[in-house]
């Protein structure tokens, strides 16, 4: 999410830097995948020069084709949390604020302006704009408002990825001279007071709430703990429907604000959305009310060598997923530079390794419960290795859970070498020894012998993951622990980290600029309640810090206190944190309006516009 406070000038000088060296890494008497290639004058994006000829090779036909690693387990209004759902939202939902891409700012949505904002700052006050239509023709209107912040604080809706998020709201009230208007008031101030909107599709109330079950419940009644929500009939009836499978999956119930809706879905292949005809947001000027293709199809490639031959014949316009390796070796290719704008573009995300510090102790064992243990982990993971061979040395080593790019990152803390030595000397002294002579470790723990030997999960969607998966294993392997490679679907993989049902599993937050709530990642409580803390990371200190960081306002305070929530983290180990992500962006230069951004997503389908003519008669 994106809070109100946005950073200034050391953002953006600091981004400059890491886009400039990134890119500039290709610029070369071999290659030109970088010469027309220019930072914005906002310093929050790279702009390409539309191609001044449109060569005959290039196709008229106005659809994208842009490669995806992996699909959505849901494309559910609510429930759900991967980047692809938030992604294809951008183009079929609708929200009340938004992020401006290319100046790094909250932005107003289908609201007139952002709020106005009272003294205490815990009254927020809207207005609709009268243009944004539901595709029945029905204006959105407040009730439409009410009903989605209320269906999602519901505890009978299965997202806890955005509770956290909406827990401060206290109540919303329509203005009564104007039922345009209406005001959200706080429990609390709150560093997302204003943002917090931008991930959550604003729902027709009439659509998924027909009977109107919600408008019984107050937001005091939502929010009360005691609230026995599932031993009410109308409610769970309500929520069993809303959960279900139709509103997740089901093309004929993919209901939405957006310019496109989802017309085709080929399970493990592909999605297709299409251009809504006479949509309330044609001729905006807002970025993303902009719908200039008229099919973009989601492709699922996750193969290296398919990726660079569906490049090479042109058969894939965009691209944020491609593999480095493939990228670096196609901008090498003179043809494909005469095809196609690419970038590495670096981002506020970042990679790493999460170590399960609360198992269930038979299932799996009790092996990363010491943070020295954990610490051990950390110093046998080839890192610098894994970027030379992996990235090509394009990423960014980080030490905590901030990205370098960011005010608030804790540059005091130091990067972990590989040391194997230092590991063994650790796990000796933390009883971890090799006293069978198999060269594996053993303890005894709870009065039984167990062995150092577990299971790295990671998302098959990408062959690196392996790649760095091996790299680690063998590492380990020289200080006598055992690591079993686990490929998972991306699917089977996330259900396993919320479940906390791994050892030690691999993956990437996707995150942005600006200052964050931390409680859904690493609050203790966000462990007991399955969500984003797969770990089960937490100490009073770090609990306390997270709940005075997300009310704190004032840079001044607020910095320092997320510097020394990352020190803790730290100290605590409970994930090897490795880079600070770059993206491997590609668009065909038969699209205008390139950019390629800083901030999710990276390259925004809807805004690319076909330099010439479609030909209908196309194929592609």
């Amino acid at each position: 999410m994106i809070q109100r406070n946005t950073l200034k000038s050391l953002i953006l000088l600091t981004s400059c830097y890491f886009v400039i060296a990134g890119c500039g890494n290709n610029n070369d008497s071999k290659n030109d995948a970088s010469k027309n290639m220019t930072v914005s004058d906002s310093v929050k994006a790279i702009k390409f020069a539309d191609a001044k000829d449109f060569l005959p090779s290039w196709s008229k036909k106005n659809t994208i084709v842009y490669q995806i690693i992996a699909e959505p387990k849901t494309l559910h209004p609510t429930n759900g949390n991967s980047a692809l759902r938030a992604e294809m939202n951008l183009y079929t939902q609708g929200f009340l604020t938004v992020i401006d891409l290319e100046h790094l700012e909250v932005a107003p949505g289908i609201i007139k302006s952002l709020p106005s904002v009272s003294p205490d700052e815990l009254m927020y006050s809207y207005e609709l704009r009268d243009e944004p239509k539901w595709d029945d023709g029905k204006q959105v209107t407040v009730d439409d408002i009410i009903f989605t912040f209320k269906a999602n604080k519901c505890p009978l809706v299965e997202n806890p990825e955005a509770k956290s998020t909406l827990d401060n709201i206290k109540d919303i009230v329509v203005d009564k001279s104007n039922n345009r208007k209406f005001t959200i008031s706080m429990k609390r101030k709150h560093i997302q007071n204003v943002s917090f909107s931008i991930d959550i599709p604003i729902m027709e109330r009439t659509y998924f709430d027909a009977k109107n079950v919600l408008s019984k419940y107050s937001f005091a009644k939502l929010d009360d703990t005691t609230f026995q929500a599932d031993k009410d009939k109308d409610l769970n009836d309500w929520a069993k429907e809303f959960n279900g499978v139709k509103y997740c999956r089901d093309l004929k119930f993919m209901n939405g604000l957006g310019m496109y809706k989802l017309t085709n879905w080929e399970q493990g292949q592909s999605l297709t959305l299409e251009k809504k005809a006479n949509h309330w947001t044609n001729g905006s000027k807002n970025l993303f009310e902009q719908a200039n293709p008229e099919k973009i199809i989601f492709k699922i490639n996750k193969d290296p060598n398919s990726q660079k031959l569906e490049f090479k014949s042109q058969e894939l316009d965009a691209s944020a997923s491609i593999s480095t390796k493939v990228l670096t070796e196609l901008q090498k290719d003179s043809t494909f530079n005469q095809n196609y704008n690419s970038a590495f573009v670096s981002t506020f995300n970042y990679s790493y390794i999460a170590m399960n510090m609360k198992p269930d102790g038979i299932k799996h064992k009790k092996l990363f419960t010491d943070k020295n243990v954990r610490r051990a982990m950390a110093l046998l993971c080839p890192i610098d290795e894994m970027n030379k061979v992996l990235n090509n040395n394009r990423n960014k080593r980080i030490a905590g859970p901030v990205s370098p790019l960011k005010k608030e990152y804790n540059a005091d803390l130091k990067l972990i070498p590989f040391d194997i030595e230092q590991a063994k000397k650790l796990l000796d002294e933390a009883g971890w020894k090799d006293t069978d002579g198999d060269n594996i470790r053993d303890k005894v723990i709870d009065g039984q012998k167990v062995q150092f030997t577990f299971e790295i999960n990671f998302p098959n969607a990408q062959v690196e993951w392996k790649d760095a998966a091996s790299m680690i294993a063998d590492a380990m392997n020289k200080a006598g622990i055992k690591a079993n490679l686990n490929p998972l679907d991306p699917g089977t993989w996330h259900d396993m980290n919320v479940s906390h049902n791994f050892d030690m599993s691999m993956g990437a937050w996707g995150l942005n600029f600006a200052p964050e709530d931390y409680t859904q990642m690493w609050h203790s409580s966000s462990w007991s309640s399955n969500g984003d803390n797969y770990e089960g990371f937490g100490t009073p200190e770090s609990d306390a810090l997270i709940d005075s960081i997300k009310y704190e306002v004032d840079p001044v305070k607020y910095i320092p206190m997320v510097k020394r929530l990352q020190a803790i983290i730290y100290d605590e180990q409970p994930y090897i944190f490795t880079f600070s992500s770059i993206k491997r962006v590609v668009c065909h230069k038969r699209f205008g309006n390139c950019e390629m951004f800083f901030e999710r997503p990276a390259i925004l389908l809807s805004s690319l516009k076909l330099l010439a003519a479609e030909d209908k008669s196309a194929k592609k």
